[in-house]
């Protein structure tokens, strides 16, 4: 029923209650091998993709897509959390998902990144109900279209290069260079050399160790390549010998693995080694909780990017979605995650654009999953 002059009413809160949840893994395969330090590699992972239906059939999706030996996370461990939330999810009502999240964890403490796709689901519900893009619920629209970063595979310095002046080409200006794989600090200088090269003066140019390196290693990397105008990322696995390499090197410091909540923010930035931060929806338990990590790193002064740690175009989306809601002198960059794998799980997904992305501008996450590409659902809960 609709009253003349005013937005339709919403369906009774009744229709609203969760009915169902679905749950899919599906195995992402890179474009190219990818290699990080200590190693770290990514070739074929398997993400998750969730459906939280509603009685009233508005359905939500999330995805989460843990990397092997990147954080305490594992994707077969999502269905198991999944079902012991299920008592309190079923027959919930899912609009307004901090509410709900927070009976998630008072049932379940712990387990951010298997929570990150449900609350994710639930914020493309509110939104989807709601009539209204997600940015929209987020913050608003801050801009029209995101920076991208190119993240580069650590191989031979020359490969790395071509790489990364091909990403030029097409219009990026940030570029992120793994560091680390081959095991010798002289090679990591060598291909930090070599991409800045590439690209020339003036895009960003950054290297990252995913936690992988010495202080000693980082350090003596830092001081060969600070000729070069490069940010250093994530060198070492303690906030404090991350701290004594950036004190030594005088390099601006981009933060990642141990960037999680709110303590380890106050502290990165106590140490002086936040200039940059990865907000990564995984890391902190899906859109709610990285929002407020967002508001925090705003408040201090951090450059952010806001992406996951790996997936398709749900958990893409989604990052989209809270980044185009961020305020552009504070959002360093985003990431297209979907356009480094493949199969593509929803065609109408935003593809990069001469080196930066829009957010989907639909109800929602704004996407149309492909179900018939999911196929038939590994756990159905209902």
């Amino acid at each position: 029923m609709t009253v003349m002059g005013s937005a339709p009413m919403l369906k009774p809160a009744l229709t609203q209650k969760i009915t169902r949840l679905r749950l899919w893994h599906v195995p992402l395969t890179s474009h190219t091998a990818y290699h990080m330090a200590d190693g770290k590699s990514c070739d074929t992972v398997e993400t998750v993709v969730i459906a939280v239906d509603t009685g009233a059939g508005i359905v939500g999706w999330g995805e989460v897509c843990p990397i092997p030996h990147y954080l305490p996370a594992y994707a077969r461990g999502v269905a198991p959390a999944l079902t012991e939330l299920a008592p309190v999810l079923l027959g919930a009502d899912p609009l307004g998902a901090e509410s709900v999240m927070a009976r998630a964890d008072a049932c379940l403490p712990g387990h951010v990144y298997a929570k990150s796709a449900l609350d994710i689901a639930l914020w493309d519900i509110t939104a989807r109900v709601a009539g209204l893009p997600l940015y929209t619920l987020l913050g608003g629209r801050r801009q029209a279209d995101l920076p991208l970063y190119h993240s580069i595979t650590c191989v031979d310095p020359d490969e790395m290069a071509r790489i990364a002046a091909a990403a030029h080409a097409s219009g990026i200006t940030q570029f992120q260079a793994k560091l680390g794989a081959s095991g010798d600090w002289q090679t990591d200088v060598e291909r930090l050399a070599k991409v800045r090269e590439a690209v020339g003066p003036g895009p960003l140019v950054y290297g990252d160790w995913n936690c992988g390196a010495t202080s000693l290693d980082a350090i003596r990397v830092g001081r060969a390549a600070a000729r070069f105008d490069v940010m250093l990322e994530q060198p070492c696995a303690t906030l404090e010998d991350c701290a004594r390499v950036h004190h030594a090197t005088g390099l601006p410091m981009k933060l990642d693995e141990l960037a999680h909540d709110t303590a380890s923010l106050l502290e990165a930035h106590r140490l002086g080694i936040m200039d940059a931060v990865a907000l990564k929806l995984s890391k902190f338990g899906g859109l709610s909780a990285t929002r407020r990590a967002r508001d925090l790193c705003r408040h201090l002064g951090a450059r952010m990017c806001i992406e996951c740690t790996w997936g398709s175009d749900i958990v893409t989306a989604a990052a989209l979605h809270l980044g185009a809601a961020t305020e552009p002198a504070r959002l360093l960059n985003v990431c297209d995650l979907a356009g480094y794998v493949s199969p593509r799980l929803a065609p109408d997904a935003p593809i990069r654009n001469t080196g930066r992305i829009a957010p989907p501008e639909g109800p929602g996450l704004g996407i149309t999953v492909d179900t018939d590409l999911l196929g038939e659902p590994d756990l159905t809960l209902e």
